[in-house]
């Protein structure tokens, strides 16, 4: 008996098994192949699942087996190495499978559409066409046309055959002869071949010597440069040296806002089929470009972060851009980190994997100091600009106006009269964060979650961040009706009002999630920018990864303040990737460059840490504490969350899983909590977690999969939904 073995999407960790098809033929079912859809009926639903083994015996009895509806692919869409990725990613991350899969597929495909090859509807010849001799069918000239132009061819689009003045009907007939038949032809093929760049400077040319001197199969590296260096020219060449050879590249970028400027400069810079997958395009578009991925006619693939599960026929190299960015790590659903997978695909495809940050990421650095990945750096950068100059000024007993001093604003119209653009960072997007009644003192709190709602003056609207909540902002106050109503915070909105009157002379440019609305704004804005003429580009995380604005003479962080107290053990990192990466965005094309700081405390140690070390000197001392408190990466940490309307079901739970697990769990494993998350209600769900954290990786999954298997025990409220997070990069 065969029996089929499929991950099925759904909540449930557990594979099912399923009886073939009725009038399955033993042909099909000897062919049957790890990664092949299937569809199945499931409950009162038909899902597509996914072929994870055929066996032999099933620990159910066969009365009980049920049998699957459909085989829908011939063969698997996803080659070997791709489904032991999934079934890697499901084992380490404690999810279930079927969801796994699901993150391979393309939507059309997980809905169990037929797949269809990439390419252009055409025409070829059947088996019996091909026997026809040349000359054939002259008793029906069109007919014989168009059978002479499909031998000398393995196929046309249909285009080209219409444009050749060959009908439909023509064709039909020609069908209904068993004579022709349809297909997908594939568009020509690119040459690969690079147009050429810049000569690499001396240490751009000894990291790509490095690089391509690398053994042969699998090997990470890490590419350490400072903002500027040049690390997009290092993977050009790398890139360039793996297309020669045949072979395919896939490239991560954290933000979809990267894409246009990416794509633009690998379009220049070769003469190849390049696929483009992000969460912005629509489902036809996204299955296009994962078809010619997977089978391979697209050279390099460029993508965010699902596209780490992309399929590709010849895989040769895989870069991870920006890999300290928090974007690689999914934060609900399937909790995976795209960094740590591309790792992982790269081992199992016995191809290397490029890590590249001005500000790696502290396990990446560990990872590279205990000698796992190979350390490479870039210390100059590119072009002989030099990196800027930092200083801090001083706000305390200064009059500020939406958040800028005096002496910044006269910073400002300096750099401006000099032709220079200014970048000003600002991380709180809308108005102000608080909307508050100066009679009664209310405060408007977002119903569903316990934070305040952010104004956003221009849409009249007051939003919630967190959960998305949204209503009209009040004219008076609910409570007293008293109209004296008050903004306290700042926000980027308030900020561009007193930039806009106070430099109405030049333009300003807000960016952030609420004024880069539309595929094409990003790129249209850089665009503009990179025009050269003076402007005020005021923005949040958006402008700092990644972008180049050679004109950019000045930098200011208006609040510097704002990333000092953050409760995470990350935090400490965070705010120095966050401040290097925002610095680097000044005079990096030969335009000197200047950081101003705007802070109330110029003293504080990580304030100080800006001024004197680099990123990479402030790493090493941030990994010492780091090992002082068993923390990542030197321990291994999973945050088990409970989510509940009642706060107290939630952390019984929490509460009867500890006591439940703690017998079975191994040595050496260390249970915190539960505790209240930091931001305990959001959406209407009170939240509560208990950590994980252990000395060994082995140790933490062995206690993962007590928890998971305690979980499936235990009886819970409906409303109740719990997870678990695997490396957690934020404990929220």
């Amino acid at each position: 008996m065969s029996i089929l073995r499929l991950a099925v999407p759904g909540p449930l960790r557990q594979l099912f098994d399923y009886l073939p098809p009725p009038d399955t033929s033993e042909e099909v079912l000897s062919a049957l192949t790890p990664g092949q859809r299937v569809q199945v009926p499931f409950g009162r639903r038909e899902l597509t699942a996914y072929l994870v083994e055929v066996a032999a015996h099933s620990h159910l009895p066969a009365g009980e087996l049920r049998q699957a509806a459909a085989i829908l692919d011939s063969r698997p869409l996803l080659p070997a190495t791709l489904v032991q990725l999934c079934e890697w990613a499901a084992r380490y991350y404690h999810h279930p499978a079927g969801e796994v899969f699901n993150a391979a597929f393309p939507q059309a495909l997980r809905a169990g559409k037929p797949h269809r090859p990439s390419g252009e509807a055409g025409w070829r010849l059947t088996r019996r066409g091909r026997g026809l001799p040349r000359g054939a069918l002259a008793r029906s000239p069109r007919q014989a046309e168009a059978l002479a132009m499909l031998q000398a061819a393995a196929s046309l689009p249909a285009s080209l055959v219409k444009e050749r003045g060959i009908g439909s009907a023509v064709l039909r007939s020609l069908e209904k002869k068993q004579l022709v038949e349809r297909c997908q032809v594939p568009p020509p093929p690119r040459t690969g071949t690079s147009r050429g760049g810049p000569q690499p400077n001396r240490e751009q040319a000894a990291v790509i010597a490095a690089l391509l001197a690398a053994p042969p199969g699998f090997g990470c590296h890490l590419l350490e440069g400072v903002t500027g260096s040049g690390k997009t020219e290092v993977y050009l060449r790398v890139i360039e040296h793996c297309l020669q050879a045949g072979r395919q590249a896939l490239v991560l970028i954290p933000e979809i806002g990267l894409t246009p400027q990416t794509l633009a400069r690998f379009t220049r810079r070769f003469d190849a089929d390049i696929a483009v997958l992000h969460s912005g395009l629509g489902d036809a578009e996204r299955l296009r470009a994962w078809e010619r991925a997977r089978d391979g006619s697209a050279q390099i693939v460029i993508g965010t972060r699902s596209a780490a599960f992309t399929p590709l026929h010849k895989p040769g190299l895989i870069i991870v851009d920006e890999e300290h960015d928090a974007s690689y790590k999914q934060q609900d659903g399937f909790r995976y980190s795209a960094r740590d997978v591309a790792v992982k695909r790269g081992q199992l495809e016995a191809c290397p994997v490029l890590l590249g940050s001005a500000t790696p990421s502290l396990e990446s650095i560990h990872n590279a100091l205990v000698g796992r990945y190979q350390l490479h750096r870039l210390q100059q950068r590119a072009g002989g600009a030099a990196l800027p100059t930092m200083a801090t000024l001083d706000v305390r007993r200064q009059e500020l106006v939406a958040g800028l001093s005096r002496a910044l604003l006269d910073a400002i119209e300096h750099a401006l009269r000099a032709n220079q653009q200014v970048l000003l960072f600002l991380n709180r997007r809308g108005y102000a964060p608080t909307l508050q009644c100066h009679d009664c003192g209310w405060v408007a709190q977002c119903t569903s979650c316990d934070a305040r709602m952010t104004v956003h003056r221009r849409q009249r609207r007051l939003r919630c961040h967190h959960c998305g909540a949204s209503r009209q902002l009040p004219e008076s106050c609910p409570q007293c009706h008293s109209r004296h109503l008050l903004t306290a915070g700042l926000g980027t909105e308030q900020a561009e009002e007193v930039l806009r009157e106070r430099f109405s002379q030049w333009p300003v440019h807000r960016v952030d999630s609420d004024s880069m609305q539309g595929r094409q704004a990003m790129s249209e804005l850089v665009d503009e920018v990179n025009r050269g003429e003076p402007a005020i580009l005021l923005g949040t995380q958006m402008l700092t990864k990644g972008h180049h604005f050679p004109a950019v003479g000045l930098v200011a962080v208006i609040d510097a303040d704002a990333m000092l107290f953050s409760a995470d053990f990350r935090g400490e990192e965070r705010m120095a990737q966050l401040l290097t990466q925002v610095a680097g965005r000044a005079g990096r094309a030969g335009t000197p460059g200047r950081v101003i700081l705007q802070t109330h405390y110029p003293d504080h140690p990580a304030i100080q840490a800006m001024l004197v070390a680099d990123y990479a000197e402030q790493a090493r001392g941030m990994l010492a504490r780091r090992q002082a408190t068993g923390m990542p990466p030197f321990g291994y940490l999973l945050v088990l969350r409970s989510d509940c309307r009642d706060p107290r079901e939630g952390e019984d739970f929490l509460q009867a899983l500890r006591e439940r697990a703690a017998p079975e769990l191994p040595g050496g494993i260390s249970l915190i909590g539960p505790l209240p998350s930091p931001l305990q209600r959001r959406a209407g769900m009170f939240r509560f977690q208990l950590l994980a954290l252990a000395s060994e990786r082995a140790t933490l999954q062995a206690g993962a999969a007590v928890l998971v298997a305690s979980v499936a025990g235990m009886r819970a409220r409906r409303d109740l939904k719990w997870t678990i997070d695997i490396d957690p990069q934020d404990l929220f």
